[in-house]
């Protein structure tokens, strides 16, 4: 084993998580209809990992994702630049490992902005 490629984030409504993804910075990879369902995969630009938004696990209801960290160089621009566009941020906390917000997509999911 080597590396996580991809993380699942289950959505409810995949266009409407794929929009928010996209004004964070995220980019498409991958969009393509399967089995009824359809595979959304996206990443940030020159970034080995990835995440695919779901909604056929049961497991895994929509807006349970905790935890997910992604490293910024400058959280307060990151922050400004998110609220410009619409987006909600919480306030942010100063940790002996650095500075963290949290942003949620339109299902609760939440990720943590992380800067040093």
């Amino acid at each position: 084993m080597k590396a996580i490629e991809i993380i699942s984030i289950p959505v409810t409504d995949q266009q409407a998580a794929k929009a928010f993804y996209l004004k964070i910075g995220f980019e498409i990879l991958v969009e393509a209809n399967f089995e009824k369902q359809t595979w959304i995969q996206m990443a940030f630009p020159g970034s080995p990992v990835s995440i695919t938004l779901v909604n056929w696990f049961a497991e895994m209801p929509a807006g349970s994702v905790r935890g997910l960290v992604i490293k910024t160089d400058d959280l307060d621009k990151d922050i400004a630049d998110l609220k410009a566009k619409g987006l909600e941020v919480g306030n942010v906390d100063t940790t002996p490992w650095g500075r963290f917000a949290t942003v949620e997509d339109p299902d609760g999911n939440a990720l943590s902005l992380h800067a040093k």
